[in-house]
């Protein structure tokens, strides 16, 4: 079993759980159930629900009706997932800006935390 952990920012905001917190209740318990999934499987969960996006950075997917949710993450240390940023994906590919905002996430939780 795989350690779920959220990235918070330093002012304390936790951009996963936000965008959990904005999503329709049954849209969000799936994500959750999915989420869990990761927990459970680990590495070894693959697509539909994963998909590597680049470097250390992966996306998790959960459809729900014609919406699909992504929740960046990354593996740690010690069997653990440190899940950056959501997001509701509208489109066919994902966005620049939401790559580029858990790249930035990634960034500080690595310089905060990883590289001491």
């Amino acid at each position: 079993m795989w350690e779920i952990d959220y990235y918070e920012k330093e002012n304390g905001n936790i951009p996963v759980v936000e965008f959990l917190d904005s999503l329709p209740n049954n849209m969000s318990a799936k994500t959750l159930r999915t989420i869990d999934l990761l927990a459970s499987a680990g590495t070894a969960l693959k697509e539909p629900y994963v998909k590597h996006i680049e470097g250390p950075i992966w996306e998790l997917r959960t459809q729900f009706g014609n919406d699909i949710t992504r929740v960046f993450y990354f593996a740690s240390c010690g069997h653990r997932f440190v899940l950056l940023h959501g997001f509701l994906k509208k489109t066919q590919k994902t966005p620049p800006r939401e790559k580029k905002l858990a790249k930035t996430y990634y960034e500080d939780y690595e310089r905060r935390f990883l590289i001491k």
